[in-house]
C-alpha cells in the first residue's frame, strides 16, 4: 500500500508544506485545484462578496478539476488545505465526497496565519465515510508539518 499527501493550496503556502511531506514521506501528489481556480478577489474573505464567502456561507459545491487515480491503492492519505472560518474550504469537501474513504488513515494539515482548526475535524468527518480522522494539526510550514508527521 502506498501513502498520498493531497492538497488545497490558495496562496502558495499549503502548497510548499504539502510537497515537503511528499518528499520527505516518499509520498506521491495530488493537488486539490477547483474547476474554476480562484483569483486573488475571490479568496480576499474581508469582501463578504468574495467567491470564498459566498461558498462557505452557501454551502456549495467546488468541484475538483481532476480525479485521482488508483485511489484504492492508498492506505494513508494526508490532505492539506488552508484555514477558511475555522474549518476546510469547502473544495475540500467536494473533493472528499469524490472517494471511497473505507479503511484509509487519513491525517489533516491545515495552514493558516492566525486561525486554529476549531472545528475542522467535526465538520469533514462526515466526508470520509468509511473511517475516522487519525490527526489533524495545524502547521506554519513544512518542516513544522514533518516534524510533527515524524510523531505519528
Amino acid at each position: 500500500m502506498k501513502t498520498l499527501v493531497t492538497y488545497f493550496s490558495a496562496e502558495g503556502n499549503t502548497a510548499r508544506a504539502g510537497r515537503e511531506l511528499a518528499e520527505h514521506l516518499g509520498a506521491d501528489v495530488f493537488e486539490i485545484v477547483p474547476e474554476v481556480p480562484y483569483t486573488a478577489a475571490d479568496i480576499k474573505w474581508t469582501n463578504p462578496l468574495a467567491r470564498c464567502n459566498k461558498e462557505k456561507f452557501g454551502k456549495k459545491d467546488v468541484p475538483v478539476a481532476g480525479r485521482i487515480e488508483r485511489f484504492e491503492e492508498y492506505d494513508t492519505v494526508y490532505i492539506g488545505f488552508p484555514i477558511w472560518y475555522y474549518c476546510a474550504p469547502n473544495v475540500i469537501n467536494t473533493f472528499c465526497k469524490g472517494y471511497d474513504w473505507t479503511v484509509k488513515k487519513v491525517i489533516l494539515f491545515a495552514t493558516s496565519g492566525s486561525s486554529g482548526l476549531g472545528k475542522t475535524v467535526d465538520k469533514l468527518q462526515p466526508y470520509v465515510k468509511g473511517t475516522q480522522i487519525s490527526g489533524a494539526k495545524r502547521v506554519s510550514g513544512g518542516a513544522d508539518l514533518v516534524s510533527w508527521v515524524d510523531t505519528l
